[in-house]
């Protein structure tokens, strides 16, 4: 990897990153304005997490057949969109290294490409010298 790239890959990674922060707060705020945002899009994740979570923690306690009580709309509401916040930076963030990998991977295939081009050149370089012998060993023989 060239030394002058990674830093530039790495400072356009971070740009990339940066507007997810206040994106997510964006979700925070319509999470608690509207209604229909905050229903179906923000409490269900909350409620299944909350499930999950209470559940793993109970089973871990010994508590087999205890039932989870949901949360109420307004925690799960700021939970939802927690989640929902979390979620994008974390996917810009996996974005961002998929991105890089494809860069790498670019590269990867370029320097290949240009290796197997020297090499097919040092061939016919090698198959002109045989030629170019052969023909001077016949010329040697008459």
């Amino acid at each position: 990897m060239v030394a002058g790239a990674f830093p530039l890959a790495k400072l356009l990674t971070l740009g990339a990153r940066q507007p997810s922060r206040p994106l997510a707060a964006r979700i925070k705020a319509g999470a608690r304005a509207s209604p229909f945002f905050r229903t179906y899009i923000c409490l269900p994740p909350a409620q299944l997490y909350h499930w999950v979570e209470m559940r793993t923690k109970m089973r871990l306690l010994g508590f087999r057949g205890a039932a989870v009580k949901p949360l109420n709309e307004e925690a799960a509401a700021e939970l939802g969109a927690e989640l929902l916040g979390e979620a994008l930076v974390f996917g810009v963030g996996g974005l961002c290294v998929y991105l890089e990998y494809l860069r790498q991977a670019g590269q990867s295939r370029r320097r290949e490409e240009h290796l197997e081009r020297s090499l097919e050149h040092l061939r016919e370089g090698l198959e002109q010298l045989r030629g170019e012998l052969e023909r001077l060993r016949g010329e040697g023989h008459a």
